[in-house]
């Protein structure tokens, strides 16, 4: 069977993604794994290989030829749309935002039409997008939308830990009203298809609990009386395979050690600070409920360390691997 075959979208331009895709091409194990198709243009691959000096050619590839298993070359779709002349490294600009944005764009409409298996995205800045005047907020509105999705699953991984997020970007207040019965159940349905698209049908779910303790049948909040728990209650009798609300300072790690296939967490934080503490460098996002499948670093740009050889390769490496792992599942899923 040959190695899936993922895009890597090069990123802003002016801020860390350039570095760390070549230096994860560099990694002889990832390429072991995958083969990568960046997408980006040439000019910014030359200037990230000439300040980290890997030891990597790059190759031009063009739309529709096949990408070559080489380890020592970076297939790169070249775009042409920026050059070095046209930003600066570590600062925001219109034109780095304009060319990341063209950038995701290629590579999700590959992913769409089937050439490629998946995508692995390097980080955005959602500065540089709004001074290019990008509609979206960032990659999960822009796959969303690219791809026909109203409301894409944002999964994290971290070794055997799998979280999912009921809310995302909201403000803590807005998170606690959005626990609602209706929605636990819409999340909880579309999680499961999401896993069996992942390779993941067996297992227990757990659904974390919002308050301390679960509120502690209303002492501290009601919203697991009133809502959690009865939607855990019809969910299960619909057959779905979920507990919960289980307190959020245990359920984490009890999943971590396998008596759960994945949690539910209720709002970004509680699920960000779980993962992130036990493996920062290697918590992967990767967004489901999609018809293509897409995973991410999940660090920002980091302008202030752009161009000085400094960054760390490793996220970028293990969002690739995970696609790699991925794929081949996802792909049979859609036959």
């Amino acid at each position: 069977m040959p190695k899936p075959l993922i895009a890597v979208p090069l990123g802003d331009p002016a801020g860390i993604g350039p570095e760390i895709t070549v230096k994860a091409l560099a990694d002889k194990a990832l390429r072991e794994e995958a083969r990568v198709l960046v997408i980006g243009d040439l000019r910014v691959i030359e200037q990230a290989i000439g300040f980290t000096g890997v030891a990597l050619t790059p190759l031009v590839v063009k739309e529709g030829e096949e990408v070559p298993d080489d380890p020592t070359v970076i297939p790169v779709l070249d775009l042409g749309n920026i050059g070095p002349d046209d930003y600066k490294l570590g600062e925001v600009s219109a034109a780095a935002g304009q060319a990341a944005f063209e950038f995701i764009k290629k590579s999700i409409e590959l992913a769409n039409a089937g050439k490629v298996d998946a995508v692995a995205t390097t980080p955005i800045n959602k500065e540089s997008l709004n001074a290019a005047k990008v509609p979206f907020i960032g990659h999960t509105e822009i796959f969303g939308e690219l791809t026909g999705t109203a409301d894409p699953l944002t999964m994290f991984e971290v070794r055997s830990l799998r979280i999912f997020f009921l809310t995302r970007h909201v403000s803590l207040r807005e998170a606690c009203d959005l626990v609602t019965k209706e929605r636990v159940k819409d999340y909880v349905h579309r999680i499961f298809e999401a896993m069996k698209q992942l390779g993941v049908d067996d297992g227990v779910m757990a659904v974390a609990g919002l308050n301390p303790h679960s509120g502690e049948h209303g002492l501290f909040g009601w919203e697991e009386v009133n809502e959690v728990t009865p939607a855990i209650e019809e969910l299960q009798k619909e057959g779905y395979n979920v507990v919960g609300p289980i307190g959020a300072d245990s359920v984490f790690h009890q999943a971590l050690t396998g008596r759960y296939v994945c949690v539910l967490s209720l709002y970004h934080d509680q699920g960000h600070i779980a993962a992130k503490t036990l493996d920062f460098e290697r918590t992967i996002s990767v967004t489901c409920g999609m018809p293509i499948l897409r995973t991410s670093v999940d660090h920002g740009t980091a302008l202030d360390i752009a161009g000085k050889n400094i960054a760390s390769a490793v996220s970028m490496i293990e969002a690739i691997r995970l696609a790699a792992h991925y794929a081949p599942h996802f792909v049979e899923s859609k036959r």
